[in-house]
């Protein structure tokens, strides 16, 4: 199958789009789109993945679902359109890197500007109904990002990986913990940040391991 994709990403992810899961995947998307109001936009399906091409990535966030009211969902975890409200969970996560580096609270939600320094904001599930939170779960989407992440943990090295709550945790739990820097705490929501989100300080150790390696930090 031919997927509009970033180049460096279509070169190690096309045995993945060849596999009957994602035809029946692509199938069941394209029906949800033309019955429904889905997002993100088709365009910004793979966002995360054309943003940040696969050498470029130092540090992998990974989500759970995209926002699924209007105007949010923009193929990047966490990250909202311009000019959108902050969500609970982004508004948590700007007061931990306030808290944890002393970088002011960011005007705008698009979180692009961490994408383009090497961030992979990748959501599990890649689309969503509106109004309709995990509507799209259990259709493919899980198994091509197991795949997404399982490509970076084998081929790249000294990556770090965010996994924020126990769903990112269980889909980051193969990863080896010798190559990478794996950093895990509760969830950013309100329901779970005080529950050790706030004072993770998972933004500036990111940024010591990066470092010590060699790498350019990320300007959170």
């Amino acid at each position: 199958m031919n997927v509009q994709i970033e180049e460096s990403w279509k070169q190690r992810l096309q045995a993945e789009f060849d596999k009957p899961y994602f035809e029946a995947l692509t199938n069941f998307v394209r029906t949800e789109y033309q019955q429904g109001r889905c997002y993100p936009p088709g365009k910004l399906i793979f966002n995360a993945f054309n943003l940040c091409p696969f050498e470029q990535v130092k540090v992998v966030l990974i989500g759970q679902d995209p926002y699924h009211e209007p105007g949010q969902a923009m193929g990047l975890c966490f990250s909202v359109n311009e000019g959108i409200p902050f969500p609970p969970s982004l508004q948590n996560i700007f007061k931990e890197i306030h808290d944890d580096t002393g970088a002011p609270v960011p005007t705008s939600g698009n979180l692009t500007r961490w994408a383009q320094q090497g961030v992979m904001l990748l959501n599990a599930t890649l689309t969503v109904r509106e109004h309709q939170a995990g509507s799209h779960q259990g259709h493919g989407w899980e198994t091509f990002t197991d795949a997404v992440i399982q490509t970076l943990a084998s081929e790249r090295e000294h990556l770090v990986f965010i996994l924020w709550g126990s769903y990112a945790q269980r889909k980051g739990a193969f990863i080896n913990r010798s190559r990478h820097l794996v950093l895990q705490s509760a969830h950013p929501s309100p329901l779970s940040a005080y529950r050790g989100f706030f004072g993770n300080k998972h933004f500036s150790q990111a940024n010591e391991y990066l470092r010590a390696h060699g790498v350019e930090p990320i300007r959170w």
